[in-house]
């Protein structure tokens, strides 16, 4: 399936007339068999699609949640050829839901571009952001990918100007990722008014559906970004459910899925309540 899972799907959604929820997990987050059960879990709590985070020390874009995440992960022994098993394993279950992987370079250079893909795409995963190599820089990796059939999804930002664009979505496909603000993930929020003009600019660019990420933490924001965006991914928010549900001493399972089904029904429901206020 690979890169037409990501494209039936917003084909379905784009004819429902609603905008995708997309949930960002942490892979071994806060271990193996729990993050699992937790991605697994996310289809039936209204996840559209999913994006899988694998791991790494140094992660740039991302804010204090999703860095411990990554540290929880990785001090339980988490690595990409793991993270990828739990992709088999999700699929094992479930042919339909895209799977997005969303990362950092080192993991993908110490494995091989070549190898990533063709394991990627043989464990069930559909699409790959890569958020630190530019596209200047990325031929190699978007040559491994289109090999294996497997979309490189760039992202844009509020400084990506007119003439940045074309360069930022060339050999982009699936979708474009739309980072709402200026900064790293879970800090900000994102202002739909703000967001509508640039989602309108990259999406006339590219052709694609635009995905509006970071600064997306209430039913409220979902719901603001879902009716001018293709897709509302939120990631920290949901991380930051794990640690809570640790430091409880409760189901992390259940509070992070709880959160998703919120989430979720807000961006189900945004076009159809802005169609009748």
């Amino acid at each position: 399936m690979t890169k037409a899972r990501i494209d039936a799907r917003f084909a379905s959604l784009k004819a429902e007339g609603r905008a995708a929820f997309v949930a960002y997990v942490m892979a071994g987050d806060p271990d193996f068999d729990t993050a699992l059960e937790i991605l697994k879990g996310l289809p039936a709590a209204g996840a559209d699609l999913i994006e899988v985070g694998f791991p790494f020390s140094d992660p740039m874009a991302e804010g204090p949640p999703i860095q411990r995440a990554a540290q929880r992960a990785l001090a339980n022994g988490m690595t990409l050829r793991k993270t990828l098993a739990a992709v088999a394993e999700f699929r094992k279950g479930d042919q339909t839901t895209p799977i997005i992987m969303m990362g950092y370079a080192n993991p993908l250079v110490h494995h091989g571009f070549a190898a990533f893909a063709r394991d990627a795409a043989a464990a069930g995963v559909d699409g790959l952001i890569c958020v630190d190599i530019p596209p200047e820089e990325a031929e190699p990796l978007a040559d491994a990918l289109d090999a294996s059939e497997l979309s490189l999804i760039r992202l844009a930002t509020p400084t990506t100007d007119d003439r940045r664009l074309p360069v930022v979505v060339a050999r982009t496909s699936g979708f474009v990722y739309y980072v709402s603000v200026a900064g790293v993930t879970g800090v900000k929020e994102a202002d739909a008014e703000a967001v509508a003009p640039h989602v309108e600019r990259v999406r006339a660019a590219s052709g694609l559906p635009v995905a509006v990420g970071f600064g997306i933490r209430t039913p409220e924001r979902a719901a603001a970004i879902a009716r001018v965006a293709d897709a509302a991914v939120v990631g920290s928010a949901l991380v930051e459910e794990v640690a809570a549900g640790l430091a409880a001493n409760e189901s992390v399972t259940a509070r992070v899925l709880s959160k998703v089904d919120s989430l979720a029904k807000a961006v189900r429901s945004a076009r159809v309540e802005s169609l009748t206020v």
